[in-house]
């Protein structure tokens, strides 16, 4: 049987995943929301995975996992890498468009400015704790519009006039659209003007004192706003490539590297096992280190959070 790797991208609203032949073409793929529930969401997408993957012809020898809880969900699938966004994101772009030299993306809380030279990741920021110029910034604005976020690319688009939106605080957006509403701006000016803030804050934050050069590859699930699009070319005076899978990269790139470990059996039959999470605050010194434990099936598998030795929890059949 021929060879396939997982990859697993999950963030705090979104959980992608890929699985790769060794060519790296996508052999089976999907996006789904997290929902406050990271097992849930990875056994929900491990299952839609199964049903598209090709079961007679391959076989899953490698898993990685990235994003937010990519540890705790490595853990679950054993995976045979877990790795941090900013690599993911860019072998999985290189793998693609091998001349990039900048990877702006921005996800639903989290956004990140990616600086690459010859191949090699040479720069990077991410943004604050400020949600404003992510993807739940401009959902937030769609409710108060009575619009659904997808409509705001195409709408943007009409506008001859964007209107100037505050945008460097959801707080401050939200009263500002509010405002100019009221006075008369025409909605489709409001969007136009919501996503120009949105660029306008995160080349002024994440991109702040960054050389940015062409070739510009945009990702993350905002990349598929139009309105963006338009909004970054106009800032940049650069033409902004957007991959149909760009809502993948980070995925794609994680599977990518696990190609390069050791070699794992994968069972796609995940869905009934219960896989259960503890804090357990340690009292052993004055750390007070709040250790995770995770529980397969009732049976403790890892854990992880002590700063020092009095805290380590001792696993069984476990190097």
């Amino acid at each position: 049987m021929k060879k396939a790797y997982l990859g697993v991208d999950i963030g705090s609203i979104s959980t992608k995943g890929v699985i790769i032949d060794e060519k790296n073409t996508i052999l089976a793929s999907e996006y789904i929301w997290t929902e406050g529930d990271p097992i849930g969401a990875v056994k929900r997408l491990i299952a839609t995975l199964k049903k598209q993957f090709d079961h007679k012809k391959y076989r899953v020898v490698g898993v990685g996992t990235t994003g937010s809880a990519r540890k705790l969900i490595g853990v679950i699938l054993g995976a045979n890498i877990v790795k941090n966004e900013i690599t993911a994101h860019a072998i999985g772009t290189l793998s693609l468009y091998p001349d990039v030299r900048t990877i702006f993306e921005i996800g639903g809380q989290d956004s990140k400015i990616i600086i690459i030279d010859n191949g090699i990741v040479v720069d990077y920021a991410m943004n604050t704790l400020c949600a404003a110029g992510t993807g739940s910034f401009l959902s937030s604005q769609s409710r108060r519009l009575g619009l659904e976020v997808e409509e705001f690319g195409p709408l943007a688009l009409k506008s001859k006039n964007p209107t100037n939106i505050a945008a460097r605080c959801t707080v401050f957006a939200e009263s500002d659209l509010v405002h100019k509403a009221q006075i008369g701006h025409k909605k489709e000016d409001i969007v136009a003007g919501l996503c120009k803030a949105v660029v306008t804050n995160y080349l002024n934050n994440v991109g702040k004192g960054k050389k940015i050069n062409a070739p510009i590859v945009f990702q993350g699930g905002v990349s598929k706003n139009v309105g963006v699009i338009r909004a970054f070319e106009e800032a940049t005076g650069e033409k902004i490539i957007v991959d149909p899978n760009s809502h993948l990269m980070g995925a794609l790139g994680v599977a990518i590297l696990s190609k390069r470990e050791k070699e794992v059996e994968f069972d796609f039959n995940i869905e009934d096992i219960v896989f259960e999470t503890k804090g357990l605050e340690c009292k052993g010194c004055a750390n007070n280190c709040e250790r995770i434990c995770i529980y397969k099936d009732g049976v403790l598998i890892d854990a992880w959070g002590n700063k020092c030795d009095k805290g380590a929890i001792k696993i069984k059949n476990k190097a």
